[in-house]
């Protein structure tokens, strides 16, 4: 659930009136911040934390704690004075252990922002506002990792509307619920990445909205453990309608995603005159089988469809075809996109159900945003078409109708490279044909993709060398990090 600052300022009276002890909150919310940072930077570093005069305080204190007792050096910022009598009790339980030099080569560097709460109003003044400042400067200089305890400092957790100064934070670890002000346009590039640490002690009001930003603990549910008899023929067979003269690499991305997604059985559907390439160099898993027309592709057994990738827009015909005619459902992405985009009133008399996949060009060219936020885009279409949504972007939106919005969580900006569209809508498909619906695969296949994205960055590359065969090739990590409940 994604509540306002009111909403939750009454949960956590509520919850204290239900006898829960604040400096065990407060000792929760610490540690799933601490182990978030862990998650990310498996290796310590370097962290400093600051701690404003409130309960947020308390949270980054908490959390260098933790990190101290796993070997990271910590330092402490105190820009404004007395601290709450909490806060203060956890600053005397922090070790006394401070580094004397910024620079420590080869080790990370974490931020802590811990300086204003959701309770906070107007712009940021005096030593605060210095110390946000200063936070931003750490990271624009010396690549400082920033890492907001519940909303980012100077951030308006109602509207999200960033104030000056306001810090720019890669991640927030917000406590017990997502605030409204996480998810606004905005906010993004001050929210950067958003995991949530849930107390079991507070409850969302009976008013909490259902719209829900998406979580691991949401999420593995929907992904319990195979039978111990399942065989390929029960995981689920995929066509992937995707590659041309040009465009071979979207074929391989989304075949072999859809292979390592989970699908029983994957065939990549090609024109003759890519046959021969694709059947040498696509993964050896996945089938490949030439089509003249790809409305051949309706006669198969398939569960699902994934169409589009590296297509071309050269045979619309055929594309549209297979868009309205396929009985099973149909991931629908990239150039069958724009096809669709021709005639999108396909859409209300499709046989089956469709799973749309867009980045904002395609999506604005199926249906113009307007002065629309993007929530308000994506809710607007599905009232409009009977289709599910996935509206790619930084903040990557799930809509259908009848359903809530779903904001997905995982990623960072090492994603904004070409293939990452290919990947997810491969392992969307793959996802559905093992019976999940098309919302449930869509949440899972976001998650999943930007969990895998996260991972990828653990284990060598970085935002700039990141590739969509990274996202591939760590999905099974991001699988496994799902149902571990990881933040």
């Amino acid at each position: 659930m994604i509540l306002s600052p009111l909403q939750m300022i009454e949960a956590e009276r509520e919850a204290f009136s239900r006898g829960a002890d604040a400096g065990g909150l407060m000792e929760s919310a610490g540690r799933q911040m601490a182990e978030f940072i862990r998650q990310n930077h498996p290796e310590p570093g370097r962290c400093i934390a600051y701690a404003g005069k409130g309960h947020n305080g308390g949270d980054v204190l908490v959390a260098a704690r933790h990190l101290a007792k796993w070997g990271w050096t910590i330092d402490v910022v105190l820009p404004a004075s007395p601290l709450a009598p909490l806060t203060a009790s956890r600053l005397e339980m922090l070790p006394r252990a401070r580094s004397e030099r910024l620079e420590r080569s080869g080790l990370p560097l974490v931020i802590l922002d811990g300086l204003l709460g959701v309770g906070a109003s107007g712009a940021p003044r005096g030593p605060v506002a210095c110390a946000i400042r200063e936070i931003n400067r750490l990271r624009e200089t010396r690549a400082a990792w920033v890492v907001a305890a519940d909303i980012p400092s100077g951030l308006d957790a109602g509207t999200g509307q960033p104030a000056d100064p306001c810090v720019r934070a890669d991640a927030t670890v917000t406590v017990g619920f997502a605030k409204s002000g996480l998810i606004a346009d905005a906010a993004t590039n001050f929210v950067g990445r958003i995991a949530i640490a849930a107390l079991d002690e507070i409850l969302p009001p009976a008013d909490a909205g259902a719209a829900c930003v998406l979580t691991a603990d949401l999420l593995a549910g929907l992904l319990p453990p195979r039978a111990f008899d399942t065989h390929k023929g029960m995981a689920g067979r995929v066509a992937v309608v995707a590659g041309s003269v040009g465009f071979t690499g979207a074929a391989r991305l989304c075949a072999g995603a859809a292979v390592q997604g989970g699908a029983g059985l994957v065939t990549l559907c090609v024109k003759p005159d890519v046959y021969s390439l694709l059947a040498t160099s696509v993964i050896p898993e996945a089938m490949v089988r030439p089509v003249t027309s790809y409305e051949e592709v309706l006669s198969g057994p398939w569960d699902a469809i994934a169409i589009g990738p590296g297509l071309s827009t050269a045979h619309a015909e055929e594309i549209l075809a297979v868009v309205r005619g396929a009985k099973c459902p149909c991931v629908v992405d990239a150039d069958a996109l724009n096809v669709v985009a021709r005639e999108p009133s396909v859409l209300d008399i499709c046989a089956g159900p469709r799973l749309l996949t867009p980045h904002p060009g395609e999506m604005e060219r199926l249906f113009s945003c307007g002065k629309r936020s993007r929530a308000g885009w994506a809710g607007d279409f599905v009232a409009r078409y009977p289709a599910t949504l996935l509206l790619k972007g930084a903040r990557t939106v799930i809509a259908e109708r009848g359903y809530p919005a779903a904001y997905n969580s995982t990623g960072h900006p090492g994603m904004a490279s070409g293939g990452m569209g290919d990947v997810l809508a491969g392992v969307a498909a793959a996802l559905i044909a093992q019976g999940k619906s098309e919302r449930e695969a869509a949440m899972l296949g976001a998650w999943v993709c930007g969990r895998a994205a996260e991972i990828a960055i653990t284990s060598g590359a970085s935002q700039e060398s990141l590739r969509a065969a990274d996202i591939a090739s760590s999905l099974g990590r991001a699988f496994q990090s799902l149902r571990a409940r990881c933040l």
